[in-house]
């Protein structure tokens, strides 16, 4: 049964987890999903991040019962659905078109998953009136759909899928349609009504800033295949391979040699302050241009590692200010500063010779794919 918290809004104590293990979709020769293996924890917020064609979509498809893999089990709970027909698995769905009814009302629209369940009238007044609350709504329940902002449709598309009590809600790219601004707006408020409803979500979208932003955990995809699942802070700072290190934000990849003792280096200077075992194609330092600062003076080798180069390119971008500068044989930092009169950026011109710095605790190293 659905409860309420402190704030009124509705929460779902039924939740369930998914577990989904060897998850295989071809289509011809081309693998969609190749032996995917994944758990959601009931409650959690989970994006499946990634580019165009690697899966994702695929994917929540399949756990929403609309294709139907190859091989694999999906299971919620301890319950398997593979070859169960989306009607019946409870689960909520939020489309990229909304796919709203334009001759239908918001209330009207809000209400169809109710009546095709057979729920009562006063029942489904009482829980109509309790979406458009929760949605920011209310007193719009008698508007027609072409009445609506962008904001507002994707608000009904949300408490449509929500308010027959599922325990899993699934959106694919829900925000895509909308205007900077609005979608970063939106983010929020997705993830404030998750905290309220407490319901298992797992959501699909190509952007990276809008799955670090919602996510309790992100599922990078690749071809495919997993390539990291992990909590936005730990995909960012910790990236387990290229792919993900450049998906995941703005980076550099430089490419270390590793000496007798087991520390790396890039040409002369010492990347790493412990020893690292060997990796079969070595090794790269990611760097995340925002964490590199102009050295003003010496720097302290043992805190900092400092790239000496020529400003190549500088453009002022608002809040921020973005650089090139070259450094050892024309390799190219990409470097990103505050542009506030602290931050103290505005001497850095095409020519100029710098020193940048990395602190040795923003380091991030990987293994090379080849």
């Amino acid at each position: 049964m659905a409860n309420h918290n402190d704030n009124g809004a509705l929460k779902h104590s039924t939740a369930l987890p998914i577990h989904i293990q060897g998850l295989t979709k071809k289509y011809g020769d081309l693998y969609a999903l190749d032996s995917v293996d994944l758990d959601i924890n009931s409650g959690e917020f989970l994006t499946l991040l990634g580019p165009s064609g690697s899966g994702k979509t695929t994917l929540l498809m399949a756990i929403a019962g609309f294709n139907r893999p190859d091989a694999g089990s999906i299971r919620f709970d301890k319950k398997e659905v593979i070859l169960m027909p989306p009607h019946k698995r409870d689960v909520g769905m939020v489309f990229q078109s909304y796919a709203l009814f334009p001759h239908m009302s918001v209330a009207e629209n809000i209400a169809f998953p109710l009546k095709l369940r057979g729920v009562s009238p006063k029942e489904c007044t009482a829980r109509v009136a309790e979406a458009l609350e929760t949605v920011q709504l209310s007193g719009l329940g008698d508007r027609g759909i072409d009445q609506l902002s962008g904001g507002q449709q994707q608000r009904v598309a949300l408490a449509r899928a929500f308010v027959f009590r599922p325990r899993i809600l699934l959106m694919d790219e829900p925000l895509s349609a909308l205007d900077k601004k609005l979608r970063e707006r939106m983010q929020i408020e997705l993830k404030h009504l998750h905290q309220k409803l407490g319901v298992t979500t797992v959501y699909v979208t190509h952007d990276q800033r809008e799955a670090l932003t919602m996510s309790d955990r992100i599922a990078v995809i690749n071809d495919g295949r997993l390539a990291q699942v992990d909590t936005p802070k730990a995909i960012y700072n910790h990236p387990a391979n290229a792919f993900v290190a450049d998906f995941i934000g703005e980076s550099t990849m430089l490419p270390l040699t590793r000496d007798e003792s087991g520390y790396l280096y890039f040409n002369d200077r010492r990347i790493t302050d412990t020893a690292v075992k060997d990796a079969p194609n070595g090794w790269s330092l990611v760097i995340r241009p925002e964490r590199l600062y102009v050295v003003d003076g010496e720097a302290d080798t043992n805190q900092v590692v400092v790239f000496d180069g020529t400003v190549v390119e500088s453009v002022f971008q608002g809040e921020t200010a973005f650089a090139l500068v070259a450094i050892d044989e024309g390799t190219e930092l990409s470097v990103r500063f505050g542009t506030s009169s602290a931050a103290g950026t505005g001497s850095l011109h095409p020519g100029e010779q710098v020193s940048i710095g990395l602190l040795r605790e923003d380091v991030i190293i990987i293994p090379r794919d080849r």
